[in-house]
């Protein structure tokens, strides 16, 4: 592969950003539990990196600004369309995999 320039580099990530960010959002039905359970990371991940990518340029952005941004609506709007009780078997997948604090 040839060398990319950064900003063709960072076009092609932005890219791929947008395009996981629209499946995520036509996926409502894989709830963030599966997500951490499944990959160790869910929609509040990605929109908390998004709000820490933002600080980093010096943007000030919001918890609930970035959430709708990843949620395509308010995050609240999203998780009583979408978001269902988590199984006991879920939650103990989320307890033997969850993230280190």
């Amino acid at each position: 592969m040839s060398e990319l320039k950064e900003t063709e580099r960072e076009a092609l990530e932005a890219a791929a950003f947008r395009r996981l960010v629209a499946h995520l959002r036509d996926r409502s039905d894989v709830q963030n539990i599966d997500l951490m359970n499944l990959a160790g990371f869910c929609r509040n991940c990605l929109s908390n990196w998004y709000r820490d990518a933002a600080a980093e340029k010096g943007i000030a952005l919001s918890k609930e600004e970035s959430r709708e941004i990843v949620y395509g609506m308010p995050y609240e709007a999203w998780k009583t369309l979408h978001q269902r009780e988590a199984s006991p078997a879920q939650k103990a997948a989320f307890e033997v995999n969850k993230p280190a604090e």
